[in-house]
Parts: structure tokens; C-alpha cells; sequence
């Protein structure tokens, strides 16, 4: 087999409360991609609880395993190389996946690698877009980690920008607990955001300052926090629907703005859009509508790839992989691995 061509990889995904495994071919083509949520049983807490979702990682991953592979027609001897998510994440359930993932490649004596979480979001879009390739500025936004990054290649990733404090989708989820929204936060206030008054208060957008593609939500969190306070004191109405629809044109104005610019900056043609919040309806809506304005093309991935998956470290994995990257049985699992 040429190398890169014709191969299947095994991906593990286990960094927060997703147990996921998926067989990719070419790092492009989803065979099979498994995942098994924990959403419900974190619900009841507002959100993860670290020692539950690596348990529940533990007794879910050999059963989500051999579904990837039934489900992608193919049996462990097909298995070309062996991917996983090392980091970030949690510690714990980082180490299952991590955990089976060497088991896998030592029993089976196949090359393995160890995928950043981050990097595994942006190759989601490889998956859905065949004809995407770097270069490309990036906007990766999650629940854990708000990035402005330039591809300039496969693996090779240019860190422009981040949060200071509070990652966007931090932000979503704390609002909607503020409101009185379930965990996940997110897809709650996306939903009201549609029938609700974007006007009807004038939430901060926090720009920093003019020279920087850097982030902060802390600031706007609390000025939600502080104008409910204000509302509960006088005995005013709250509106959760215009809340929810003032906060969300709030954070999403400042990623759009910061995209497209850093964009231009660079003279990029092609802006991707990646993570968990990349499903948000309202930032798909926006960033559609300015790059149609700018004359960017705009991508992002389906929405059951924007959540936690194999499938895109599979292909981040396999990218790597061809690259001349590849790790060793000896690795470790890292926590608060940052984007290169």
C-alpha cells in the first residue's frame, strides 16, 4: 500500500463526555463514526462531572469499538494506523481512550498518533468539504476554547488569536443557566435567539482593543448576570427569548467581525469555521451573509460533526500521519494541550 492511500484508520475520541470511535478511509471518507453521549446523565448536575463521564467512558468504549467496526464493514486486521485524542481534555477520560488506543496499536503492531482535540475540529471540515484545502484562516469556537488560527497547511496551524478569560461556549452555557435553560446551554439560546428581540438590550461587544484578534466573554457574562439582577429588583418582566437573542448577537458580532478581518489581513479566499459552536444556526446565518458581502467562501462542518467525534481525529490522525508525524507508545495524555 502507498502510504496515505487506501487507508483506514481507527479513531478514538473519549476527551469530555463522548465516547466515540469511527473508521475513516483517506482521512476523508466516514466509514463508520459511533458516539455515545453523556449529555443526560451530566444534565442533572449543569454540567460535566469529571470522575462520572471517565466511569462511564470505561464501560462504554469496547462496546462503541466493535460498533465502529461492524458498522464500517471491516475487522481489526484491516486497520492501517490507529488515532487518538491526547489532549486537551479531561485527565480521566483522556486516558481511557489514550489507554485502549495503545492497546490497539501495540496488539495489532500498527503505526499510532496522538491528535490534538483542536485540530481535530478544524479536519472536520476536510471531511465534509473534498475540495478543501489550506491555506485558510479558522475560527474555532467551543465550549472550552475560542481560536483565531491561519492553516497554512495540513498540520501546520498559526495561532492569531484566543479567549482571555471565558471561551464563547462557556459563556452560552453560564447564560443559559442564568435564565433558567438546561446544560447544554448553547442550542437553548440558539433556539430562543430566533423568536427573541436581538435589540432589545444593548449588551456590550467586547473588542479589546483594535490591534489584537484576542477574546473576552467574561465581561458580556457579566453584564447579563448583572441586567437580570437589575430586572429581578424592580420586578420587571424577563424575556428569556430577548435575552437569549441580545447576548447571542453579542458574541457573535465580535467572532464575525474578528474572522473576517484576520481574513482579509491574510488575503484568505476561504474562512472555516469549527467546534461545537460552529452548529449555532445564528453564527452559520451571519458568516454566510458577510462572506457572500467580503467574497469568502465560507465552510463548516454538519452539525453532528461539530460535536465530539472520531471521525475528525481519524482524519486529523491520517493528516498527521502523511506528514511524517507519528507517536509513540510512550505518550501521554496532555490536558491543556494547546494548538500549535
Amino acid at each position: 500500500m502507498i502510504r496515505g492511500v487506501g487507508m483506514l484508520t481507527l479513531a478514538i475520541e473519549t476527551s469530555c463526555d463522548e465516547t466515540s470511535c469511527a473508521v475513516i478511509k483517506d482521512g476523508r471518507q466516514v466509514l463508520s463514526n459511533i458516539i455515545s453521549s453523556q449529555i443526560d446523565i451530566h444534565k442533572r448536575f449543569g454540567g460535566v462531572v469529571p470522575e462520572i463521564a471517565s466511569r462511564k467512558h470505561i464501560e462504554s468504549i469496547n462496546n462503541i469499538l466493535q460498533e465502529a467496526l461492524d458498522t464500517a464493514e471491516v475487522g481489526f486486521k484491516d486497520i492501517d494506523l490507529i488515532a487518538v485524542t491526547r489532549g486537551p481534555g479531561l485527565i480521566g477520560a483522556l486516558l481511557v481512550g489514550l489507554s485502549t488506543a495503545k492497546a490497539l496499536a501495540y496488539g495489532l503492531n500498527i503505526p499510532i498518533v496522538g491528535v490534538n482535540h483542536i485540530e481535530g475540529h478544524v479536519c472536520a471540515n476536510f471531511i465534509d468539504h473534498k475540495d478543501l484545502e489550506p491555506p485558510f484562516t479558522c475560527l474555532i469556537v467551543s465550549g472550552g476554547h475560542t481560536y483565531l488560527v491561519q492553516a497554512n497547511g495540513y498540520t501546520d496551524y498559526e495561532l492569531i488569536g484566543r479567549t482571555r478569560d471565558d471561551a464563547a461556549g462557556e459563556a452560552f452555557d453560564k447564560v443559559a443557566r442564568s435564565i433558567g435553560l438546561p446544560y447544554p446551554g448553547g442550542p437553548h439560546i440558539d433556539r430562543l435567539a430566533k423568536i427573541g428581540n436581538m435589540e432589545s438590550v444593548a449588551f456590550p461587544r467586547v473588542i479589546i482593543d483594535e490591534h489584537t484578534y484576542d477574546f473576552s466573554f467574561s465581561g458580556l457574562k457579566t453584564a447579563v448576570l448583572n441586567h437580570l439582577n437589575q430586572m429581578k429588583q424592580k420586578n420587571e418582566e424577563i424575556i428569556v427569548e430577548d435575552i437569549a437573542a441580545s447576548f447571542q448577537a453579542a458574541v457573535l458580532d465580535v467572532l464575525v467581525d474578528k474572522s473576517f478581518r484576520l481574513a482579509k489581513e491574510r488575503k484568505s479566499d476561504k474562512l472555516v469555521v469549527a467546534g461545537g459552536v460552529a452548529a449555532n444556526e445564528g453564527l452559520r446565518t451571519m458568516m454566510m451573509e458577510r462572506g457572500k458581502k467580503e467574497g469568502i467562501k465560507v465552510y463548516y462542518p454538519s452539525k453532528i460533526l461539530c460535536t465530539d467525534n472520531a471521525a475528525m481525529i481519524g482524519a486529523a490522525g491520517y493528516f498527521n500521519y502523511i506528514n511524517g508525524n507519528v507517536s509513540d507508545l510512550g505518550m501521554k495524555v496532555m490536558p491543556n494541550l494547546d494548538i500549535k
